[in-house]
């Protein structure tokens, strides 16, 4: 009988912040037959040494990489950076990674219903010749948040942005208690960037990471960062 050969799997690079939507969309996409994450992608803001939109240190998502199983390409970018340093930026990382892996051309993210953001990253990428793949897209966020919780996922607020929400929910955690508590307004996950996580725990870690929580600070005279280290 004649033997049926599966389709390769499709190599992909996934956009890694160290938040929940990015952790989720990884644990989504190992469940598919059709693509394989091959590394995580971190932009890190040079001056900081933090990841460029959660402000998390580079040690901790370095070792979310390391509980995730995965490489992780980091790129640097400068505080301040416009879209052309930051798109100049990323097209060297995915140099780099093809160097790595010569048929990797998908790019992932965990981006939730922003259509402005999800085409300005196809339009970016397609001209680098690269395909964007965005599992969680389209999903409602009320469900998913209690979804990723049922799930396992265990994360923090470490950003805030204080025109959007209150700072006392900087370093709060992402559980049911804080769904139930956000304003009607301020979206479940945060995809308006009203808050940003950082995840210690979930089903895409082979363990979960001891996090120590620190100072929250407020920067720029809006955004109540807390701080979260390796313990």
């Amino acid at each position: 009988m004649p033997t049926h050969t599966p389709p390769a799997r499709r190599q992909a690079l996934l956009a890694w912040s160290g938040g929940k939507d990015s952790a989720w969309a990884l644990h989504v996409l190992r469940q598919r037959a059709d693509v394989e994450v091959v590394a995580l992608l971190t932009t890190f803001t040079a001056e900081y040494e933090r990841s460029s939109m959660q402000g998390v240190r580079r040690r901790v998502v370095r070792a979310q990489a390391q509980a995730a199983g995965l490489p992780l390409i980091e790129q640097e970018i400068r505080a301040g950076g416009d879209n052309a340093g930051y798109d100049a930026a990323m097209a060297d990382a995915l140099q780099r990674a093809q160097a790595c892996w010569p048929a990797l051309r998908t790019a992932a993210f965990g981006d939730l219903f922003l259509q402005d953001i999800r085409d300005y990253r196809v339009q970016r990428l397609s001209a680098l010749g690269w395909e964007v793949e965005t599992p969680l897209f389209g999903t409602d966020t009320a469900a998913l948040a209690r979804t990723m919780l049922q799930g396992g996922l265990r994360a923090a607020l470490c950003c805030v942005d204080t025109t959007q929400l209150d700072a006392g929910f900087a370093g709060r955690e992402f559980d049911h208690a804080l769904l139930n508590d956000l304003p009607a307004q301020v979206d479940p996950c945060g995809e308006r960037g009203e808050f940003h996580t950082c995840v210690r725990e979930g089903p895409m870690f082979d363990r979960p990471l001891a996090l120590a929580r620190g100072q929250t600070l407020l920067r720029q005279a809006r955004f109540a960062y807390t701080d979260y280290a390796l313990s």
